[in-house]
């Protein structure tokens, strides 16, 4: 059982909990259904966020100060030391565990390890060489996300809020005038033929520059952009956008002439500045134009340009008018372009279009098809022609690298790359991944997406902290290509612990263990003799490793959270698919959703964090323990609050309130148990049962509601019905014990240290976390009496509201019930209606039977 392991680079907050404690109750629950559960924690130091969060604190930048100082509680003094990104690790590194520890996390911690350890580092290089060998990571020129200022490509943990860069294609449509271009990026460069007018900034910077020897115009921003898509880019001067306004260019498919309008909607850092505007089919468009009328007067010549200004209709869409984007904006009703139902308005109608649309009459050559298959062949004719460029963007801009710098696309040329779109090494990560349980399911879609469009990954950084490319020492590996078989390193991670005197040599000199030590004890290839002379590594030691790794691995459970299915948890299905033989497949996933705050995300503007080991201090370990798991299943987001803590507190309280009292007396009542004590055990049978299935497929907070809830109100009904004591045949006091007993060994994985309080006050030797879970006995379960008590509480809750609709206050209240003979008439009478059979052979049946003839005379 792993859970991912920590970035020691901040302490812990209440949010990183939920991950953590679910790995925890899936390895306690299995220790006490009688596996031997091994779980490992390290730290993942690889990467550039120390390194950016150490340079921010030695900048005294005022965010990072004040977190450090107002959120986490870091004394002033200690920042100093932080300054340094190996210094900050180590610090970071014990907070986490300490919180680990106070938490009650059952982690094995002998198996501890960092990302820079020199045996990881070796290990990882191993797993590289690996990797290369089968042909799987390749140099060539790709695409990438892009940090100017550490000249490095970027992934999700180099970037700030975890951000996962994503590379999209857009087109440049070159509109001209005068042997000048002005390129337009768009979407859908099939709607050329409806442009009506071009959008530019009249607040922003234009540059008439020279790209690949023509002559562009562009914003300021684009620039940058296009010298890193291998762009040859000499600016010529700078254009105010006042010098572009009211002015005409040349539509190229077209050949009509089109104005420039301003519109200040237009970001200068998107595309490149420049926006063609197709009012007939795009909402944003359409709006833009409706309000720019309204601020110019008709009888100026602008006003007089934008009433001339019409849209034209291009796409035929059934169910619409000749202008779907006029449709749309009535339909949403919106008034201006600040209106946020824009973009559902756009985002309907691009994909009604793009799916059921037709190109119509006055797109010439292109009449009649639809729009999909337009879209690809006027692009390439444009190409063709020279008309249409492509230039790669962030899908999710603005992606900011750890450093503070907006990242961008780099074309890369001689980088390394994992190939994850080699077609045989997906059939296997599609096998593995059929293999395995993936809770909650509905996550296997997303899985199954996620294999299939995987490709080309950077893998190598020139910055930050890690394992250096075995074959090419300029590049170190990236965070998320050295994270996803470290799992079988724990195996290892012990013994280069335990005996230190044997591998130190190896720490100081790692060239010294080769391939062969983790070819046999990690894929078992090879000789302990052999590998034993090669290395020097006593027999017993090899064979101890490898009979190890055998026993615990593959991993049965890998716990995250849910946005890590795109990145981590995918490259994980991949790298161990290839590395390892198939019985050593990883076997199940778990992700999770996120915790909210009081029903909002967590952030430092909102002041809603609460570091983990302050909540801890506040309400407790285990409080905080089922307050992260309590409100939401595993896909969905949960809930904490204080007030949902502070309830925990006290419920977990009155269990230990219960168990003092319970351990306080002697025990007694040994007569024989009546209807209603066998209802308690019943349901206490029932309730480990549906515990036992809840846990199974961690369904965590189903169990928390049983075994906090559901059991109370069992408790009062029983205690209710009881009545007062009679000490003499009262067997109340020992079912209770029974009750408590078996509900603090399901307790026991949920709320380990209440779980063990209570175990123990009420006088029971050792600790509960020793004992077996429960199992549910069918000799118990009494399924008579919980009809009987059934019948009774739906009689009282009848009455009540009897009592309720009518205002009366009765002084005694009586209940009829009828002759046993007259059940009989009515269960035969039902199952004749069943059979639908008539009057005749229903009379006969009644007076066939012997006891009920005698009635009928």
């Amino acid at each position: 059982m792993t859970a991912a392991y920590p970035y020691p680079n901040s302490p812990q907050h209440i949010g990183h909990a939920r991950t953590y404690t679910i790995a925890d109750v899936n390895a306690r629950y299995h220790r006490m259904r009688g596996y031997n559960t091994l779980f490992p924690m390290g730290f993942h130091y690889t990467g550039t966020p120390l390194f950016a969060m150490a340079k921010r604190l030695r900048e005294s930048d005022p965010e990072i100060l004040e977190t450090f100082t107002k959120i986490y509680g870091i004394p002033p003094a200690t920042l100093e030391k932080l300054k340094d990104p190996k210094s900050m690790a180590s610090y970071f590194r014990e907070d986490i565990k300490k919180g680990m520890m106070e938490i009650g996390f059952s982690v094995d911690w002998r198996r501890e390890f960092t990302t820079i350890d020199p045996l990881y580092n070796r290990y990882t290089e191993w797993h590289f060489q690996t990797l290369n060998r089968k042909g799987l990571i390749t140099r060539g020129t790709h695409p990438v996300a892009w940090c100017p200022n550490d000249k490095s490509p970027v992934g999700v943990v180099d970037t700030m809020g975890d951000v996962e860069p994503e590379i999209g294609q857009s087109y440049l449509v070159k509109f001209e005038k005068h042997g000048v271009f002005y390129p337009t990026s768009t979407l859908r460069p099939e709607t050329v033929f409806g442009v009506t007018n071009l959008w530019v900034n009249p607040d922003a910077s234009y540059v008439k520059a020279n790209v690949d020897g023509e002559h562009w115009v562009v914003s300021k921003e684009a620039i940058e952009k296009l010298q890193h898509q291998n762009h040859k880019v000499a600016v010529e001067r700078e254009i105010q956008a006042s010098e572009l306004l009211w002015k005409t260019v040349r539509n190229p498919v077209s050949g009509n002439e089109i104005p420039v309008f301003p519109g200040s909607f237009v970001e200068p850092d998107n595309g490149t500045g420049v926006v063609m505007s197709v009012p007939g089919h795009a909402p944003y468009d359409y709006q833009a134009l409706t309000d720019l009328r309204q601020r110019y007067d008709d009888s100026a010549e602008a006003g007089q340009l934008l009433q001339a200004t019409t849209p034209i209709s291009i796409i035929r869409l059934e169910g619409f008018s000749e202008l779907p984007a006029a449709d749309l904006i009535q339909k949403f009703k919106i008034k201006d372009q600040k209106d946020h139902h824009l973009e559902h308005a756009t985002q309907e109608l691009y994909s009604k279009e793009f799916h059921d649309g037709i190109m119509k009459e006055n797109t010439g050559s292109y009449s009649g098809m639809p729009v999909a298959e337009a879209r690809e062949a006027i692009v390439e004719e444009l190409t063709r022609e020279g008309k249409i460029e492509t230039l790669l963007e962030l899908r999710n801009a603005p992606v900011v690298c750890r450093c503070g710098t907006k990242c961008l696309v780099h074309i890369l040329e001689n980088q390394w790359f994992i190939n994850y779109g080699d077609p045989e090494w997906k059939k296997l990560a599609h096998k593995c991944l059929d293999q395995m349980t993936i809770l909650p399911e509905e996550l296997r879609a997303e899985f199954n997406y996620t294999l299939d469009w995987l490709k080309e990954r950077a893998c190598a950084r020139t910055v930050g902290l890690g394992t250096k490319l075995p074959w090419d020492q300029n590049w170190i590996i990236e965070a998320l290509s050295d994270s996803v078989v470290y799992m079988a390193y724990y195996i290892l991670s012990k013994y280069f612990a335990k005996d230190w005197v044997v591998f130190r040599k190896f720490e100081k000199d790692t060239s010294r263990l080769p391939d062969a030590f983790f070819n046999f004890t990690i894929l078992g290839e090879g000789t302990v003799d052999t590998v034993s002379e090669q290395t020097g590594i006593p027999k017993r030691i090899l064979s101890g490793i490898r009979s190890e790794f055998q026993y615990f691995y593959p991993v049965d459970m890998r716990h995250s959270a849910r946005d890590l299915v795109s990145n981590h948890l995918s490259f994980y299905i991949f790298h161990h698919s290839s590395l390892f033989p198939e019985k050593q497949w990883p076997r199940g996933i778990v992700a999770n959703g996120f915790v909210l705050m009081e029903g909002a995300k967590m952030s430092k503007s909102l002041e809603n964090i609460i570091p983990l080991r302050q909540g801890i201090a506040k309400f407790g370990a285990d409080p905080v323990r089922l307050g992260v798991m309590a409100t939401a299943e595993l896909g969905q987001d949960t809930d904490f609050s204080e007030s949902l803590a502070v309830s925990i507190q006290e419920r977990l309280s009155t269990l230990i309130g219960q168990a003092r009292k319970l351990g306080a007396k002697k025990t007694v009542g040994k007569s024989k148990p009546s209807a209603l004590d066998r209802w308690m055990v019943s349901r206490l049978s029932s309730a480990v049962q549906t515990a036992t299935i809840a846990l199974d497929r961690l369904r965590v907070r189903e169990a928390i509601n049983i075994i906090l809830y559901q059991l109370d109100n069992d408790i009062a009904w029983y205690k209710r019905r009881l009545g007062p004591k009679k000490p003499k045949s009262d067997n109340r006091d020992r079912i209770l014990r029974k009750v408590l007993e078996t509900r603090t060994r399901m307790l026991a994985p949920l709320a380990p240290h209440t779980a063990e309080e209570i175990w123990s006050r009420i006088g029971n030797k050792g600790f509960v976390v020793q004992t077996d879970w429960p199992e549910e006995s069918e000799s118990e379960k009494d399924h008579t009496a919980e009809r009987a008590e059934t019948l009774v509480r739906q009689v009282l809750d009848d009455t009540g509201e009897i009592l309720k609709a009518t205002g009366i206050t009765p002084k005694r209240i009586a209940y009829y019930t009828a002759a046993d003979w007259k059940w009989q008439v009515y269960l035969k009478a039902l199952k004749s209606a069943d059979e639908k059979r008539n009057q005749g052979d229903f009379i006969k049946d009644v007076m066939g039977d012997p006891r009920l003839r005698s009635l009928g005379k």
